[in-house]
C-alpha cells in the first residue's frame, strides 16, 4: 500500500480537528479512523506539529527551506577552497 504525504497545512488541520472530536469524547483510536490515519502517525504528528498554527509552519518550512540551500552554497565554497590549497601547495 502506497504512503500518502501530508502538506504540513494538511497535517496542523487534521491535528485541530483531531483535537475537536478527543475534546467531544471520541477515543483516539476512533478518531485516528475517522481522520485516516494510524494512531503512531497521529502521535508523531503531534509530538512534531503540536503546538504550531498555520503561519508558523509556513515559516518553518520556509527556514528549512532556506537553511539547506545555506548549507548547499557552504559545502560548494568548502570544496572550492579545498581546491584552491591543492592547486596552491602544488599537489596536483
Amino acid at each position: 500500500m502506497p504512503t500518502k504525504r501530508h502538506s504540513s497545512e494538511q497535517i496542523i488541520s487534521k491535528l485541530r480537528e483531531a483535537e475537536v472530536h478527543l475534546s467531544q469524547g471520541m477515543t483516539i483510536p476512533l478518531m485516528c479512523k475517522k481522520l485516516g490515519i494510524h494512531q503512531q502517525t497521529y502521535y508523531k504528528w503531534r509530538r512534531e506539529n503540536g503546538g504550531l498554527r498555520m503561519d508558523q509552519a509556513k515559516r518553518l518550512k520556509e527556514l528549512e527551506k532556506e537553511n539547506s540551500r545555506l548549507k548547499k552554497l557552504l559545502a560548494e565554497s568548502e570544496l572550492d577552497k579545498s581546491i584552491l590549497r591543492e592547486a596552491a601547495s602544488g599537489n596536483f
